[in-house]
């Protein structure tokens, strides 16, 4: 099994992130304005990138302000089964942001173009919370 991983420091308290992280109004300037979320436990939380299929996310654990965990559900077929995290730790009113996409069957192209597309999704996160505009999927040229 491989896992994707990386680090993010974010200017903000954790609140703020964790906000970002779980609301429509967040995630659509993060990710893609194409989704319905929802932040409870048990709820499947749906993502679409124009048109290219559709993302289906299972709210596995909240944990306010420190830790959001989902489970994919439907996706690419290379990431059904795997998980997500988003660990948070504040300090000093900056907040490290750990985030995972764990239990890839195994390392491919597919893998490392979402390696890519996961520290640019933490980029949007750190625009987002620091400047109030994110570079979601529909805002990227590249």
């Amino acid at each position: 099994m491989a896992n994707i991983e990386h680090l993010q420091t974010v200017n903000v308290p954790a609140s703020m992130v964790y906000e970002a992280l779980t609301t429509t109004k967040g995630l659509s300037e993060i990710w893609t304005n194409e989704l319905i979320v929802n932040d409870q436990i048990g709820c499947i939380n749906e993502f679409r990138f124009g048109g290219k299929g559709l993302t289906k996310m299972r709210v596995d654990e909240l944990v306010t302000d420190k830790k959001i965990l989902w489970q994919c559900v439907d996706s690419d077929p290379e990431w059904i089964g795997t998980t997500i995290s988003f660990d948070m730790e504040e300090k000093n009113g900056k907040t490290s942001i750990i985030f995972r996409q764990m239990n890839w069957e195994e390392v491919t192209a597919f893998y490392r173009v979402c390696n890519y597309n996961w520290a640019i999704f933490l980029y949007s996160l750190k625009q987002y919370c620091e400047e109030g505009e994110g570079l979601p999927y529909h805002k990227r040229k590249f």
